[in-house]
């Protein structure tokens, strides 16, 4: 498509942002993907916090020769 296809300015004319949202609902979910939804929550959770506790362990164990680096 050309130029005739793309927004002036490349500002494209739309809803404006303060112009208020019709009340939709969306999707609503269902009892069982919200705990879906919170089981993988928990799992990432807890493996993002695995990998932190990994992380400060190997800091620890390799001690403070980890910031003795020639510049």
């Amino acid at each position: 498509m050309g130029r005739a296809g793309r927004p002036i300015g490349g500002v494209s004319i739309g809803i404006p942002m303060d112009e208020p949202r019709k009340d939709d609902d969306g999707v609503v979910l269902t009892e069982a993907q919200k705990r879906a939804r919170r089981s993988r929550s928990i799992a990432i959770a807890l493996a993002l916090g695995a990998l932190v506790i990994l992380f400060y362990i190997m800091t620890l164990v390799k001690g403070p020769g980890v910031l003795v680096r020639p510049i």
